[in-house]
């Protein structure tokens, strides 16, 4: 807005002397004050003039910058945050219509999803049982990694990301685990997924008893490494369902903070029209029926690193998998 005031004033200068010699100057003194009266008004109508049109032109410009960075501020347009990572929520739950993925398996009644929905929740597991968890995360992960940017440790199968491979922690590292791990760790573990699984069976009206934890269920570290193989692109849009056939509850459990921790990286369900976003949040735990009512991704991390937990639920109890015991 400056710079265009003085290019206005500016240009007041060359019709200051154009307007000296223009018609209606003549002999004498009264003449010259006529004549000079004239040029002020010309001179301070001349302004006025530069001055609106400056003005409109930088208010234009400073609309145009604010569309601009809303547009760039979303990487996928219009997006509604269902939880900040500010906030502490004790339960938010929203039901969407199902879709008809579970009509291609086989139901089980009591537990097959007939309402869905996704939750949060800030009231399951404590910021301090997530400090811990995570610390668990880092000593297993520490052992490995991903060339890319997405790592995974899966203690159940032993999975765990080496290099553009996995390797079985289990095996490939032997007697060396009871070094990384303590029975104590494996205790928490079982402790966190049996609340955060009874408190899906409450949001969605069905007995606990009737789900059982399904696989793939890991940690995940996520960073900005650049992707090296089709593993490390985390970023796709997917159904969880349609991807792993036994899934019918996912829930993930955050383990460091959304801008603080790390940037980008927000859980986003991509809903018609819109999308719903998840800030993750420390001890933050988010649940969904894992139809194609709930599209979802994760955005690409930008900075930092970002640690978290999917566990994942069936009905059908040939999918079910144990919790993992320490070798």
């Amino acid at each position: 807005m400056m710079a265009a005031q003085r290019r206005a004033a500016a240009a007041g200068g060359p019709e200051r002397g154009g307007a000296a010699a223009g018609p209606g100057a003549g002999p004498g003194r009264g003449g010259r004050r006529r004549s000079s009266t004239k040029r002020s008004r010309g001179q301070q109508e001349s302004r006025q003039r530069l001055m609106k049109v400056a003005f409109l032109l930088s208010s234009a410009a400073a609309v145009g910058g604010l569309l601009g960075w809303s547009c760039l501020g979303s990487e996928d347009g219009l997006t509604e945050v269902l939880a900040h990572r500010s906030e502490s929520l004790q339960d938010k739950f929203i039901e969407v219509p199902c879709s008809e993925d579970y009509n291609s398996h086989k139901r089980f009644e009591g537990c097959t999803p007939r309402k869905c929905g996704r939750g949060v929740t800030d009231a399951v597991i404590t910021r301090e049982e997530a400090e811990r968890i995570r610390r668990i995360a880092e000593r297993g992960l520490s052992l490995g990694g991903s060339d890319g940017g997405a790592s995974i440790l899966d203690l159940h199968s032993g999975a765990l990301s080496l290099g553009k491979h996995f390797v079985n922690l289990y095996r490939y590292f032997g007697e060396k685990i009871q070094d990384i791990f303590t029975e104590e760790d494996f205790a928490l573990y079982r402790d966190v997924r049996q609340r955060i699984q009874q408190r899906i069976a409450q949001a969605f009206g069905i007995s606990s008893a009737s789900m059982y934890l399904t696989k793939p269920t890991f940690f995940s570290r996520i960073n900005s490494t650049e992707a090296k193989t089709t593993h490390d692109e985390y970023w796709h849009p997917h159904v969880d369902k349609v991807t792993y056939g036994s899934f019918d509850y996912t829930s993930l459990l955050y383990l460091s903070d959304y801008a603080e921790d790390f940037g980008g990286g927000r859980f986003v369900f991509m809903d018609a029209g819109s999308n719903k976003t998840i800030e993750p949040r420390a001890g933050r735990v988010s649940f969904f029926t894992s139809g194609s009512e709930n599209l979802h991704r994760v955005e690409k991390v930008h900075w930092g690193t970002r640690y978290a937990i999917t566990i994942s639920f069936t009905c059908n109890p040939d999918h079910g998998i144990g919790d993992p015991v320490l070798m």
